[in-house]
């Protein structure tokens, strides 16, 4: 079994820094983090072990922390206004691209659009793009869309959205509105559409794939569902210790490739790496059961 590494996969620049910022904060015990920092949960105990309070990120209330830590996926202006409203300081991690987001969705708003956002409804992320517009839909699937205005419409994206679901969904809502504006903003963050990439090349190569990273992590998942859509045998885990040697009996003459998620730490993604390592050298010279 040869074991072959995505080009590009882990950790994103925004996530980095956030987690950056945590680390650095000399006392943790008067900040809530309000939702998850990242969708990892080994990032999550580690957080915990040095005093953070966490929060949902469904019906978050007020924190009863002096100081709120806003996630990499952000929050609508009108959460900020509620938390400032309520004394708190806010410690800010929100990702830049992410906050380009809100940008692009506020312009479109100003100038009259209908915003239709593709993305996982209810996701942190995408509540925070909407939480300030009063005209929105939100799509995952190209069967989420109907007629939603008569209006100018425009589309952007959840910065982890898949670069390839969004040309369906965006063909379906012009045939569902013919004759009217569709504008289309691309959205999709350059760490998000490198890893899809990266994977997309891998997936060439392997005859199967694991997938590290959250069981919450949008862009992790996106990974796998690739994998899937090209039928080829995908595993997603968030550490080594899920990982079962028997699911790659089938291929111990063959590649298997690894990638992460871009909330992955590295550390992870090294443990399920010497894992699969150690498998390969125990297969060779062992005839196939």
């Amino acid at each position: 079994m040869r074991v072959i590494v995505a080009q590009a996969m882990g950790y994103c620049f925004g996530v980095k820094e956030a987690l950056e910022l945590a680390d650095e904060l000399a006392d943790p015990t008067r900040v809530t983090i309000y939702g998850e920092l990242v969708h990892n949960e080994e990032v999550q105990s580690r957080l915990a072990a040095r005093g953070y309070v966490a929060m949902s990120e469904t019906g978050r209330l007020i924190p009863a922390t002096p100081a709120v830590m806003v996630t990499a996926h952000g929050i609508s202006e009108r959460e900020r206004r509620k938390l400032l409203a309520a004394g708190k300081e806010l410690i800010d991690t929100t990702c830049p691209l992410v906050r380009r987001v809100h940008r692009q969705a506020e312009k479109l708003r100003d100038e009259g659009y209908f915003l239709v956002v593709i993305g996982k409804s209810g996701h942190v992320e995408v509540r925070g793009i909407v939480g300030d517009l009063e005209r929105y839909a939100v799509v995952e699937r190209p069967q989420d869309v109907h007629f939603f205005t008569p209006g100018r419409l425009a589309v952007i994206c959840q910065t982890t959205t898949a670069p390839a679901s969004v040309g369906p969904i965006l063909r379906q809502i012009e045939a569902a509105h013919p004759g009217q504006e569709v504008r289309f903003v691309d959205t999709i963050c350059k760490p998000t559409r490198d890893r899809q990439n990266a994977a997309q090349s891998l997936l060439n190569r392997v005859q199967a794939l694991v997938v590290v990273g959250g069981k919450n992590s949008n862009n992790t998942r996106a990974l796998a569902q690739m994998a899937r859509d090209r039928g080829i045998a995908c595993w997603h885990v968030q550490t080594a210790a899920d990982l079962d040697p028997a699911w790659f009996e089938p291929f111990r003459g063959q590649a298997v490739g690894l990638t992460a998620g871009t909330s992955t730490p590295d550390g992870v993604i090294r443990g399920v790496y010497d894992f699969l390592l150690d498998l390969a050298s125990k297969y060779q010279g062992r005839p196939a059961a």
